[in-house]
């Protein structure tokens, strides 16, 4: 197992960066990767709540880790402190023993620049899955989250 980190500048304040960590229908909207599409199963925004995600591969000859073309995980907030922290907790749902195990999910929001650092640790990530393909995917995410949420898309448009 091992551990990715990312980190990036977000242009907006603090509470809107963590509004879109929080709400299941914007993590389906950024928190998918490029040629996925994204289905939220569940999703309680508490400590304690559990949510369930799927990504599906458009490419119809793509292999997921849990059925043909998907990839599942679930898991349950572990620690949510308002504009500023989300751990989240999450395992695969895989056939393979490879990809199994629990995985941690931190997301640390502080004031820089008149906007929001953000910073993503990924830590117990199974070995099966490429570093550099999780890493890739962790910068493409935050990439789209600043896209999402300077475009103001949680409330309708920008400067919202």
């Amino acid at each position: 197992m091992y551990s990715t980190r990312a980190s990036g500048h977000v242009n907006a304040p603090r509470p809107a960066v963590y509004r879109a960590l929080v709400s299941a229908d914007a993590i389906a909207r950024w928190r998918v990767p490029p040629g996925m599409r994204s289905r939220v199963h569940a999703f309680e925004a508490r400590e304690g709540g559990a949510f369930r995600i799927s990504l599906t591969y458009d490419a119809p000859d793509a292999a997921g880790k849990s059925a043909e073309q998907t990839d599942t995980y679930h898991g349950h907030f572990a620690r949510l402190v308002p504009d500023r922290l989300v751990v989240e907790v999450l395992e695969f749902e895989a056939l393979d023993p490879a990809l199994r195990g629990t995985m941690t999910l931190t997301t640390t929001l502080g004031d820089a620049g008149g906007g929001t650092d953000v910073l993503i640790v990924h830590e117990g990530v199974p070995d099966a899955v490429p570093a550099a393909d999780n890493e890739a995917g962790m910068r493409a995410a935050l990439a789209q989250l600043a896209r999402y949420v300077e475009a103001g898309e949680q409330r309708g448009g920008p400067g919202a």
